[in-house]
């Protein structure tokens, strides 16, 4: 399984828990498919702050992306109802036929991979919040010989309790379902990407 490398991480002056939770970040692991590294962690919006990218790829070609922010505020914040909040990002391509779709339905579809693989993980949670995006592209002119594409692009954030491991790794199932993988924790479901079906298709 790939894993971030987080012997850069040599924060100064942090409280207990914010190390304890980067000792629990380094733990998690992920699908061969996603690639995950540090990213350099906004300043401004917490005291402390730490932040992973990934992209998901299949036969070396990319399929989704993502990126996870994990804030801590010692003093508490009155939105987060506590001291941690997640902060995650995903884009997956998606086939047209999906777009579509009832695009209400796909956004509830969207929004469960989220919750599914919170509580795959037993990774606990309150105050969660989100939005999420369809978005398709169709070119016309002298682009229309570009293929259409259409991607979901899910925005989110909760008040971690527990275990930030669970958490880091639930990110991950909501990337893989997203972008199409196929599942292998109980209870998360996934939409195939139109690269998955070409795979299937191509392999018979």
């Amino acid at each position: 399984m790939a894993t971030p490398d987080h012997s850069r991480i040599t924060p100064r002056l942090i409280p207990p828990d914010f190390e304890r939770a980067l000792r629990e970040i380094a733990k998690a692991q992920f699908r061969t498919e996603i690639f995950v590294d540090d990213l350099p962690a906004p300043q401004r919006i917490a005291p402390h702050a730490t932040a992973l990218s990934a992209d998901v790829t299949v036969d070396g070609v990319e399929i989704g992306s993502g990126r996870l922010i994990v804030l801590h505020d010692p003093a508490g914040e009155d939105a987060w109802e506590g001291t941690f909040r997640c902060v995650a990002y995903v884009r997956a391509e998606i086939e047209l036929e999906h777009a579509a779709d009832d695009r209400a339905v796909l956004a509830e579809v969207g929004w469960s991979y989220l919750t599914e693989a919170l509580s795959a993980r037993q990774a606990d949670y309150h105050a969660a919040s989100g939005a999420i995006t369809l978005v398709s592209t169709q070119s016309f002119g002298s682009m229309a010989d570009e293929p259409s594409s259409a991607h979901l692009e899910i925005r989110a954030s909760w008040s971690p309790t527990g275990n930030l491991q669970a958490h880091v790794e639930a990110w991950g199932d909501l990337l893989a379902a997203a972008s199409g993988l196929e599942p292998i924790a109980e209870g998360v479901s996934s939409l195939p990407s139109a690269r998955q079906r070409n795979l299937k298709a191509e392999r018979g």
